[in-house]
């Protein structure tokens, strides 16, 4: 087993309600979430030798943490740090403090982040859109795609510019946007500017949109800022860039992937498109396919444009899941 000062902080918390002894546990399980308790629990069943140095190294270490909470509730960090600093020396208060202030530090718009995304949609349609798009650019990728979707079109690509063209943003700014919004505020926040939205911010949230607000977006951004749509779609992955995959990867997606949806989505793709994924699968699954797109007939785009979407999703996790490879717009080419 490491150092204790080398462990992580689980297992530290694991060593140290072991050093305590049951009774201690016990109480502190009390004042712990259920999630917590199992988590620390199998740690304590994981344990294996706790040396003596081990147990003084984490003893030491939360004196050291209890001692440092104390001097902040007296008289701030900076009386904090010059009393650590006495005990135990500049590098060590600085650590010590660091640690702490991460443990306290609540992100900008923490109290909306556990929000359903229908209720904050209402919460903030009617905001401006430099407003909505600070607030989307703290949140999940998946929430700010939900409230996103949930926007009148003419705000959406207005809204998805202004978080891509988003840099730096001053902590004055964050809490006067925050008070506005609701009385909360972070609980620590540093002087330093702090960094929000961006192309990738962007595109991570468009990347988890439905097909009609991502189209209704890129459209209208090509026409009001023709650059920045250009930069965005060169790092977006749509279903027509499956053409451009290996065969391989797209053998593995197939094996993943719905034939009815698959069929729904070739109706609306080119030919040439449509005989890359033929040429993917065995004669017989493509000959059933082909008989599949001619029976449904004529089909609505919505249908066509969820059933791509699904396919796009299925890519997307492939990739995250490190099972395939795909090469965007303006990226160089793999060598196999």
């Amino acid at each position: 087993m490491s150092k204790g000062r080398d462990m992580k902080g689980r297992e530290k918390a694991a060593v140290l309600l072991v050093a305590l002894g049951p009774e201690s546990v016990s109480k502190a399980y009390r004042y712990i979430d259920d999630t917590t308790v199992e988590i620390l629990t199998l740690e304590i069943a994981n344990l294996r030798k706790i040396t003596p140095d081990i147990k003084l190294d984490v003893l030491k270490e939360a004196q050291e943490i209890i001692m440092a909470r104390e001097f902040m509730t007296q008289g701030g960090v900076d009386y904090a740090r010059k009393l650590l600093e006495k005990a135990l020396g500049p590098e060590k208060a600085q650590d010590i403090l660091r640690r702490i202030t991460a443990s306290l530090q609540v992100r900008p718009f923490d109290f909306v982040r556990h929000t359903d995304p229908q209720q904050l949609l209402s919460f903030i349609q009617n905001e401006h859109p430099q407003t909505i798009a600070l607030i989307l650019s703290y949140l999940s990728p998946e929430q700010s795609a939900l409230v996103l979707g949930g926007l009148q079109p003419n705000a959406q690509w207005d809204v998805a510019r202004r978080i891509a063209r988003m840099d730096r943003i001053t902590p004055e700014v964050l809490r006067e946007v925050e008070r506005v919004l609701e009385r909360k505020l972070s609980t620590v926040m540093g002087q330093d500017f702090t960094i929000a939205g961006g192309v990738d911010a962007v595109v991570n949230l468009i990347n988890r949109v439905d097909r009609g607000t991502e189209r209704n977006i890129i459209e209208a951004l090509e026409e009001q800022d023709p650059e920045l749509a250009e930069e965005i779609k060169k790092r977006l992955f749509m279903f027509d860039d499956i053409g451009g995959m290996d065969d391989r990867s797209l053998q593995r997606v197939l094996r993943e992937v719905d034939l009815k949806d698959l069929g729904l989505a070739l109706k609306g793709a080119s030919e040439e498109l449509r005989q890359k994924f033929f040429k993917n699968m065995s004669k017989r699954a493509a000959d059933m396919l082909r008989e599949d797109m001619e029976f449904m007939g004529p089909v609505r785009v919505r249908m066509v444009e969820e059933a791509q979407q699904k396919i796009v999703n299925v890519v997307r996790a492939l990739e995250e899941a490190g099972e395939i490879i795909i090469a965007r717009g303006g990226e160089e080419e793999l060598v196999v």
